[in-house]
């Protein structure tokens, strides 16, 4: 934690106290919620890519789309295991956990969409989960996720 200390105008700044640290996250927390969160977002930015190859007329794809989408319910669960152990063991960040557990739900809508052939739905939502999933992974590499609750 910074101090500043009583003293002139000109004095340099914060002092750092000794023995005083910020805390920090467990580091086997920190490093299986950023392995879960980069295998998510790749299959995630994988999705557009196969529907892409879908609307071109590569019939097959919307199968592997399929399949993508529907693994992705495993990961969430996966990644809420990761998650739930990033903020409980590791002492992470609190939003985490619920920022997880919405985004498996928001994923189990979609397959549920697309299924349903409801693209006016399904497209949207997809956009949503994509952005969110690209946001989660790049905040998980960032130095911030390093530190731990106060």
């Amino acid at each position: 934690m910074d101090t500043i200390l009583p003293g002139p105008a000109q004095a340099p700044g914060p002092v750092r106290l000794p023995g005083v640290r910020r805390p920090r996250v467990a580091p086997w927390t920190l490093w299986t919620l950023r392995v879960l969160l980069t295998v998510h977002v790749l299959a995630v930015l994988g999705q557009p890519l196969l529907a892409g190859l879908y609307l071109s007329g590569d019939v097959d794809a919307i199968a592997v789309h399929g399949a993508v989408g529907s693994a992705l319910a495993a990961v969430g669960l996966v990644l809420i295991a990761g998650a739930a152990a990033y903020v409980l063991a590791g002492r992470g960040r609190w939003w985490v956990l619920p920022a997880t557990v919405a985004l498996f739900f928001a994923e189990g809508l979609q397959v549920g969409f697309g299924y349903a052939r409801q693209l006016g739905l399904h497209v949207p939502l997809g956009v949503l989960v994509v952005t969110v999933s690209v946001l989660l992974a790049a905040w998980v590499w960032a130095p911030a996720a390093r530190r731990g609750r106060r």
